[in-house]
């Protein structure tokens, strides 16, 4: 590594503001059926719906009648390790999580949700989208 690189390493910003938190921002599920802005909310960060497809819309019917603007991340702490911790809520399932992400990364987001206990686990990869939020045909 060059003495240049090894300075610019030296010189990144470690989690400052809130424009400086890496995982802030709109990202996109595995499926395209939905987008999520992390954002923060207080003194932590929360996942809130921005967009979401008919059909992740009809899945979630059961558990929210307005998909969009559903928080689905709350609480996100970030630990030393870069992770985030928090809570998850699935709406096509009913079910809430506990949650992880961690970068895998610069535009991509690996998303963890465990239920009881550590025995029902899942985990997606997130893409980050600076693409304006789709426009749906028709209701």
């Amino acid at each position: 590594m060059s003495a240049l690189a090894f300075t610019a390493l030296l010189a990144a910003p470690v989690a400052g503001s809130a424009s400086d938190v890496p995982i802030q921002g709109l990202w996109r599920s595995p499926g395209g059926n939905s987008i999520i802005n992390i954002a923060p909310c207080g003194d932590k960060f929360c996942g809130t719906v921005a967009w979401a497809s008919k059909k992740a819309k009809h899945d979630s019917r059961k558990a929210t009648e307005q998909l969009v603007g559903s928080p689905l991340l709350t609480d996100l702490d970030q630990r030393e390790d870069g992770s985030w911790l928090g809570k998850l809520f699935i709406p096509d399932k009913n079910m809430r999580a506990t949650a992880k992400l961690q970068l895998a990364g610069p535009h991509q987001l690996k998303v963890s949700g465990c239920a009881a206990g550590k025995a029902l686990c899942k985990s997606a990869l997130w893409t980050r989208t600076v693409e304006p939020l789709p426009v749906e045909n028709g209701k």
